[in-house]
């Protein structure tokens, strides 16, 4: 009898010891976990490229006369003003044809006189009969000619005086210097007298405006606009920052090393002189903010249909979850949103599941129309709202002008959705795990906004001071294949998630 107690009391304690096991596997799990805070702060959305410093304008100095250079006053580095002489050209040949056609013009004034003189006679003695109407109409001619000769006379004369101050070659604008290309002693051509275009004299430019030829990636096209500002870095001066504006998207693509870039040309004011041309710098465009936000780190964000095995990583039991509101959250808003937008393309999973790719950084205001109306928040509220006027509008119920104005009202009661005083933006699902007071985290459904590198503001779902998990992508790739053979057990082999099973847990385009 008391073998048979023993055995009995053994019995008992290996079952409590099993239970008690099974209980502490989850706060066991939790402890060893990394844990982040939410707390407030700013998102600044950017796109970063390089290029190189140029001036926005520059002028080819050139010579309307040949010959040999006699003096130069500019040297490269020079500022000068518009009319200000630079050179100095051997003015003979031009004098001398200066001198000739001074001499033609004189010469068809006397004849022009003489003429006129002849024509007086030739009508006074027409008309006394002395001379025939014949002798009078050579006398017309005579005086026609002169008055032929001395226009010719007096244009060759205006020319040759356009030519001898061509000698002296004066500044086009104001400017400096860049660039000499010749010494004194060189024989020039001219630039209207040469196939070639005539000898380069001088490179000039205005150094006040500066320019910043870049290439993007096409993938950041869609987020950049003429009038944007942008900061722009030399490594001249690494401590300093040059405000700068997007002036110009070019509209024609360059291929290098098959990567697609287009060119944007950023403008900055350069009154300092400090920026020289052919500086290389660094470019970083503005493209929006979230001012005193709720932010968490990017590795705390997981897609919709990744809590499954996100909970699995965190030593959870999913065979107690109900994780279909999760799922069915993430089928509109988050994964079929990264199919349009600035989201779109290789940023859409993100640096580990929520984001951080250069491509889904700006995703917070830029989700297809078809993904980010789905999606839950206010984004998605503004958007059936705005889809149930135009409803109105079509059955004839509300004016076009009554639209508008309640269109106008309701993306006005959106209005700081961003941040605050930033402009009304979509958001998308996305779960969190909390740490509880037990020291066992909990998934939570939460709305995300912007996102950079690092970190990705969370628009509602937690409160600052809150603690969440951070599920490791490693982990979370191990735990994938294993979530999913084990709802497909649990569903009888099927796929637990409907239809075919191309698209992995996801489905359909969520995981492309």
């Amino acid at each position: 009898m008391t073998k048979l107690i023993g055995r009995f009391a053994f019995l008992a304690l290996f079952v409590v010891s099993v239970s008690a096991c099974e209980s502490g596997e989850a706060a066991e799990a939790a402890s060893s976990v990394e844990t982040v805070e939410v707390v407030r702060g700013n998102l600044l959305i950017s796109a970063e490229a390089t290029g190189t410093v140029e001036p926005i304008r520059e002028v080819e100095v050139k010579s309307k006369a040949s010959g040999e250079i006699l003096r130069l006053h500019a040297d490269i580095g020079d500022e000068v003003r518009p009319g200000q002489i630079l050179a100095d050209i051997d003015p003979r040949d031009v004098q001398n044809r200066f001198d000739q056609t001074e001499a033609d013009l004189e010469v068809a004034q006397v004849r022009l006189e003489i003429a006129e003189s002849q024509i007086e006679r030739s009508t006074l003695l027409l008309e006394r009969e002395v001379i025939t109407a014949q002798e009078h109409e050579g006398a017309r001619v005579e005086y026609a000619n002169s008055r032929a000769n001395l226009v010719k006379a007096r244009t060759n004369h205006e020319l040759a005086v356009l030519q001898l101050e061509d000698v002296r070659i004066t500044a086009p604008m104001s400017g400096t210097i860049i660039q000499k290309n010749v010494e004194e002693g060189m024989v020039i051509q001219s630039a209207s007298g040469n196939v070639s275009g005539g000898t380069t004299l001088f490179l000039m430019a205005n150094l006040g405006e500066m320019q910043v030829r870049t290439l993007v990636d096409e993938t950041d096209m869609g987020q950049l606009e003429p009038g944007m500002v942008a900061n722009v870095t030399v490594e001249a001066f690494p401590d300093r920052t040059f405000r700068g504006e997007v002036q110009k998207i070019e509209p024609q693509a360059t291929v290098e090393q098959n990567v697609t870039m287009f060119a944007v040309i950023v403008s900055i004011d350069n009154s300092g002189r400090l920026l020289k041309p052919g500086m290389n710098a660094e470019v970083e465009v503005m493209v929006d903010e979230a001012v005193n936000v709720l932010v968490v780190p990017n590795n705390a964000i997981v897609k919709t249909t990744d809590v499954g095995p996100a909970a699995m990583a965190l030593g959870l039991d999913v065979e107690n979850m109900d994780l279909t509101a999760f799922m069915r959250a993430g089928g509109g808003g988050f994964n079929r949103g990264r199919e349009g937008g600035p989201g779109a393309g290789r940023g859409g999973d993100g640096a580990q599941h929520g984001g951080g790719e250069r491509g889904q950084r700006g995703g917070g205001d830029g989700q297809s129309a078809r993904g980010g109306q789905r999606g839950g928040g206010p984004g998605g509220a503004a958007a059936a709202q705005m889809q149930a006027l135009q409803a109105q509008l079509e059955a004839g119920e509300i004016t076009q002008d009554e639209m508008r104005a309640r269109m106008q009202s309701a993306m006005a009661g959106f209005a700081g959705f961003g941040g605050e005083g930033g402009p009304p933006r979509r958001s998308r699902a996305a779960v969190v795990f909390v740490m509880g007071a037990d020291s066992v985290p909990t998934p939570r459904q939460v709305q995300i906004g912007l996102n950079d590198w690092d970190r990705t503001q969370i628009v509602s779902g937690v409160e600052e001071g809150e603690v969440l998990v951070v599920v490791g992508a490693a982990q979370l790739m191990a735990q994938q294949q294993a979530f999913l053979d084990q709802m497909r057990e649990r569903m009888g082999g099927g796929n637990p998630f409907g239809g075919g099973t191309r698209g992995g847990m996801g489905g359909g385009r969520g995981r492309r």
